[in-house]
């Protein structure tokens, strides 16, 4: 009688474990150019397949349109954003991180090594893949300072807060002057 000896096939990641928190958050994939919507495509087949919807929420692909004239005629063309790379909001852990690392046309995550880093919160809004909303504990009269875009640095006094649009009409002391702007919740901090 012969003896059957079997082997296991280990993940690279056993042992040493992805780090992941628990949390969905948006992570960026590189693929082979041109392989963007069928490895989108195979992500969501796969996780259909295996019931792993409340781990990867959501694969895009992110594109815009372009409107061109030619030879007289209005032609509109989707083109991709970020051609050789799709977004995946999922939770982070050996069997999501398997799943999406050996699809077809992956060649890995962006990130060190085997460890994913996700997108900020700034990187999201500003990709326009998902609007962030940001709680944020202002009231009108209240003294914010201004972090980011042309009036960085400023200080400005709030007059309208529209929560829905997460946007802050402020008076910016400039030239000597006060000057009504329009800026985003997330380009401000609270002055306490």
């Amino acid at each position: 009688m012969s003896e059957v000896t079997t082997t296991n096939v280990v993940s690279p990641l056993e042992g040493e474990g992805i780090r992941g928190d628990g949390k969905a958050r948006w992570y960026v994939v590189h693929t082979y150019s041109g392989h963007e919507k069928r490895v989108k495509a195979n992500i969501e087949k796969m996780v259909e397949n295996r019931g792993m919807q409340n781990l990867i929420l959501k694969v895009e692909v992110p594109t815009e349109d372009h409107t061109e004239v030619k030879n007289g005629q209005v032609k509109t063309r989707t083109k991709k954003m970020f051609p050789g790379y799709v977004l995946i909001k999922m939770v982070v852990n050996n069997e999501t991180w398997y799943l999406v690392r050996n699809t077809q046309g992956v060649t890995g995550f962006v990130g060190h090594g085997s460890d994913p880093i996700p997108l900020t919160d700034e990187e999201i809004t500003r990709m326009g893949v998902e609007k962030v909303y940001i709680d944020l504990d202002v009231e009108v009269g209240d003294t914010v300072r201004i972090i980011n875009g042309p009036f960085e640095g400023f200080m400005a006094v709030i007059e309208e807060i529209k929560k829905e649009k997460q946007i802050l009409k402020v008076r910016v002391s400039m030239f000597g002057r006060e000057t009504p702007v329009e800026v985003e919740f997330g380009q401000v901090d609270k002055v306490l």
